[in-house]
């Protein structure tokens, strides 16, 4: 048998090589996919501000090469959801007393290490509030679209709900998840009267979580609070 792994047994690299055949991969992708995973893991729980260097290097290199998600970028693009979008007059807008309130109690209430308020643009995801991402500086507070798990949320006009998005089907292939920044997400979109979804409220682990009826009916009151000031506030 091939040693894949110089310190793992014939056990180990049998098992190794299952989980790679499953997964649809080489054992050489299957190992450099998870190094790379684990290698973004350590930077982040350190705070490292390598991280983004690092991620944007992956997918350079195509270590995280993937499979394509589902195209949604006709409805994220589509003229009234932008324009809905833009009326908010929220997207680079500072931080605000009132968001960073519902994310907190939204992070409190499901004992989750981020939460987000997040506005998708076009080309990007604006988080307008965030737990576990405190920073001011405009290049923390945004991503590109490409990393944004909340614009299938967006374009679905629903909440997603993923307790484990490793094993989801589609989710698995998500640049967020193959390198660990994203496992298990609830997210709940941000809504106008006309039905235009501009971002969503959501919470997220870096671990699977499970997701019950209660959590899903506290984001969402949480979740119609922010709808509520963005769009009859004024703000």
């Amino acid at each position: 048998m091939t040693r894949w792994v110089r310190r793992f047994d014939d056990f180990l690299n049998r098992l190794l090589e299952q989980h790679a055949r499953e997964a649809g991969e080489s054992v050489d992708t299957y190992v450099a996919r998870a190094v790379a995973a684990q290698m973004a893991t350590d930077l982040r729980r350190a705070n490292d501000p390598n991280i983004a260097d690092l991620q944007t290097h992956l997918a350079a290199v195509g270590v995280l090469d993937e499979e394509a998600m589902p195209d949604v970028s006709a409805v994220i693009a589509d003229p009234d959801r932008l324009a809905a979008l833009h009326d908010t007059g929220l997207l680079d807008s500072p931080p605000e007393v009132i968001y960073d309130r519902i994310t907190r109690a939204a992070a409190e209430a499901l004992d989750t290490p981020f939460a987000m308020v997040s506005l998708v643009d076009v080309d990007r995801q604006f988080f307008k509030s965030a737990v576990g991402q405190e920073s001011t500086s405009p290049e923390d507070r945004q991503t590109p679209i490409e990393r944004s798990v909340c614009q299938y949320a967006v374009a679905n006009g629903a909440p997603l709900i993923l307790e484990d998005a490793r094993a989801d089907p589609t989710f698995k292939q998500h640049p967020a998840v193959r390198d660990g920044t994203v496992v298990a997400y609830l997210g709940i979109p941000l809504m106008d009267e006309a039905g235009n979804a501009v971002g969503t409220l959501c919470v997220y682990d870096t671990k699977p979580r499970l997701w019950s009826t209660g959590h899903l009916q506290v984001l969402s009151d949480l979740a119609a609070l922010a709808a509520e000031r963005m769009f009859h506030s004024g703000s």
